[in-house]
């Protein structure tokens, strides 16, 4: 399997990017701000390991990283975004894609050292706390990121597959 070069946020800028997203992170709440949060290992996770390049908030860095706080919540409803939530988080993707109609030529690194339940409650916070997936979307469970851990692909079809899923806009 090849692997896509280092994320751009894996450059000099990462440590200041990481320090702004904990210093963010790390402003006082209010209560009554946001709502509880379903996710809590999955927002743990979220911080640890993703929002150096989307943000504490999810809501993306431009140029860097596109905003997660709507389409894995549509993703998360089909069989066919479910599995490339799971491929996305297990083998990271790079090339360009269109989020909420801006270009990202993107390279996410893949997290394929993190169990199954990990990955499963990661992507349960994005799609669910971050993107407000409706209560009739069922969470994504372990078994599903052990399925696609079963069948390895590159970076390059992980892309592939996502178009097929969300195909590029103009």
């Amino acid at each position: 399997m090849t692997r896509p070069p280092a994320p751009a946020c894996a450059g000099a800028a990462a440590p200041a990017l990481l320090a702004l997203t904990l210093a963010a992170a790390s402003l006082p709440a209010h209560a009554g701000d946001a709502p509880a949060v379903a996710y809590p290992q999955g927002a743990d996770v979220f911080q640890a390991n993703c929002a150096v390049c989307h943000g504490a908030a999810g809501a993306g860095i431009p140029a860097l990283a596109p905003p997660l706080v709507s389409y894995p919540a549509r993703f998360a409803a089909s069989a066919a975004g479910r599995r490339q939530l799971a491929m996305t988080v297990l083998y990271g993707l790079f090339g360009d894609i269109m989020v909420d109609g801006r270009h990202y030529d993107f390279r996410m690194p893949d997290f394929a050292r993190l169990d199954d339940a990990t990955l499963a409650a990661a992507l349960n916070f994005v799609a669910f706390d971050l993107a407000h997936a409706p209560a009739t979307v069922k969470p994504l469970a372990p078994e599903e990121i052990a399925a696609e851990r079963a069948h390895p692909v590159d970076g390059a079809a992980v892309h592939e597959h996502r178009n097929g899923v969300a195909p590029p806009g103009p």
